[in-house]
């Protein structure tokens, strides 16, 4: 018995090495997935998330994106555009806390949340609350900086609506464009069905489209 305790001991410190090893790989590729900008959820981060979100309860899916962004950076420098881009993430993950969200960075100025909704009064009200968060004046060393973005949203519910992420990604797409096209804050899809046509995917006259062309962000 007892050289299966001194056994059993010696082993104790080999088990708390791996474990530790363990750990830091866990918190790495957890950082690694993660914008080192904002904090928040990269692309396939997200994604893979927002897929598991999507089999659970009704959803809502957003696709925001800064408005005259490009001006900021041209007028103001990179480091008073990154400054934007951090704030955004802040307030974007901090409404992720309070709307039980999944939050990401899409890429560039443009992130995306999927997070659950009960009505489509709800969807309203939400994203006038977000709207108003994302508009606050960003303050820098030097200077303050008005922003504001253009917020797309459609409603999904799992258990009657069988589409994709990626085609709720495409319509949020849509709406954020026809808010960015009225100079309105939000606008959110009143049905699944796409506005505009689709061209390798995406939306007609979206960057990266062929003969498209794109409002000013």
């Amino acid at each position: 018995m007892s050289e299966l305790l001194l056994a059993a001991v010696a082993g104790v410190p080999m088990a708390t090495g791996w474990s530790l090893h363990a750990l830091r790989l866990t918190r790495r590729i957890e950082t690694a997935r993660r914008d080192p900008l904002t904090g928040l959820w990269t692309r396939d981060a997200f994604t893979e998330r927002a897929e598991r979100r999507l089999r659970l309860r009704p959803v809502a899916v957003y696709l925001v994106d800064l408005n005259r962004f490009k001006e900021i950076n041209d007028t103001h420098g990179h480091a008073a555009g990154d400054a934007v881009i951090r704030a955004t993430g802040e307030r974007l993950a901090a409404w992720a806390v309070d709307h039980a969200a999944v939050v990401g960075r899409l890429g560039g100025d443009e992130f995306a949340a999927v997070a659950p909704v009960s009505s489509h009064a709800y969807l309203t009200d939400t994203l006038h609350r977000l709207s108003e968060t994302l508009e606050q004046p960003v303050e820098t060393a030097d200077q303050v900086l008005d922003v504001s973005a253009s917020i797309g949203a459609v409603g999904a519910d799992p258990r009657a609506d069988s589409v994709a992420l990626p085609e709720l990604l495409r319509l949020a797409d849509e709406q954020m464009y026809r808010a960015k096209r009225c100079e309105a804050p939000w606008s959110n899809a009143l049905s699944l069905e796409k506005e505009f046509p689709t061209v390798h995917g995406r939306r007609a006259g979206r960057s990266g489209t062929h003969g498209g062309t794109e409002v000013a962000a």
